[in-house]
């Protein structure tokens, strides 16, 4: 995969349950990061004691994480009312010229600020809440 532009890694939301997703807000920044927890099954007869995981097992998770402005009331309000109400909706993450991952997930934090001489930012934190699909490019 050659180099990409930052700005073209999207996070959308389909805030109303209809399957319809819209890019959230003003994202100047944000990420996506996979997580797997291994099962050790290290035991007395490891071979030479290493470490033995368990193939298949533990929880896997992703994140998203953003930092951006919003781009009107309307998209403020709703991910203020989902974070308030702590609701489960789905997400996607447009990767280019890679793939869409899509699932359930929870806003886990949700924070403003602005300096005296300019514009009000936020920084929003996702945590998976199901299963995720992949759909490559």
């Amino acid at each position: 995969m050659a180099a990409q532009k930052g700005k073209d890694l999207l996070v959308k939301l389909d805030a109303s349950g209809t399957g319809s997703f819209v890019t959230v807000a003003g994202l100047r920044s944000r990420a996506l990061a996979f997580n797997a927890r291994s099962v050790d099954v290290t035991n007395a007869d490891s071979s030479g004691r290493w470490r033995e995981l368990l193939e298949g097992a533990g929880v896997r998770s992703a994140s998203i994480t953003g930092r951006g402005i919003f781009r009107d009331q309307a998209s403020d309000a709703s991910v203020r009312q989902i974070f308030f109400d702590g609701a489960i909706r789905a997400w996607q993450v447009v990767i280019p010229d890679f793939g869409t991952v899509a699932g359930p997930f929870q806003i886990t934090a949700l924070e403003f600020a602005g300096e005296h001489d300019g514009e009000m930012t936020f920084d929003l934190s996702l945590e998976s809440a199901g299963p995720l699909s992949f759909a490559a490019m």
